[in-house]
Order: C-alpha cells, then structure tokens, then sequence
C-alpha cells in the first residue's frame, strides 16, 4: 500500500516540478511598477521641467520675478545668462537667469502704471 501511494505522490510532485512559470509573467509586476512611477512621479516632473525651461528662456525687461531665494523684483536688463533686477527704487542687482523661481503676475496697478506711460 505504502509504496503505490508514494508512487502517486512522486506522480503529482512530478508534474508540478516539471511545470516552469512564464518568465515573462515574473516581470509584469516590475514593469507595472515602471508605467506607475512614470505616470505619477516622472512624467509630471518632466512636464514641470520644461515649463520652467521655457519660462526661463521668455523672461524680458519688465516682467515681475521672484527669485529662488524669494526676493521680488522687476527686471533692468537682459544679457544672456544674467538679469539686471531692480529690488527698489536705485537698487539694483545682477542675477543668474538660473536663479528666477517665477514670474509673478502683474496686477492691475502695474498693468494702469505700464499703460499710462
């Protein structure tokens, strides 16, 4: 009785062992992974990369900044890499363009003051 049953046994484990997973099924749950970090961490980041980028490249005399340090200021002048910013009135510094955080909106007073001018 005991060795028939052993037999049976070896049979099943026999066949489970001879069954491989699909390799590639051991890669779905990393390449799910992947497409979940790029849509949610990578792609968003680049996407804010390059509004920056171009932000930056678009900057001109009189647009109001903040710096990456949080200063306010509106700009002098425009020489390739470096930005003249007036912080108040005869007050002036030189800027890396690198450093601009953003542009800050006009409101409608800079807006009245531009058009009166």
């Amino acid at each position: 009785m005991f060795p028939t049953l052993a037999y049976a046994m070896g049979d099943v484990a026999g066949q489970a062992a001879g069954q491989q997973p699909n390799p590639i099924m051991s890669f779905v749950p990393l390449i799910l992974m992947f497409v979940i970090f790029y849509f949610l961490l990578i792609r968003p980041q680049q996407k804010k990369q390059k509004e920056h980028r171009s932000m930056l490249e678009n900057l001109k005399r009189g647009d109001r900044i903040i710096t990456a340090g949080g200063i306010y200021g509106r700009i002098v002048e425009v020489r390739d890499d470096i930005l003249t910013v007036e912080l108040a009135k005869d007050v002036q510094v030189q800027l890396s363009r690198g450093s601009v955080a953003a542009v800050v909106q006009k409101d409608a007073k800079d807006q009245a003051a531009k058009e009166s001018k």
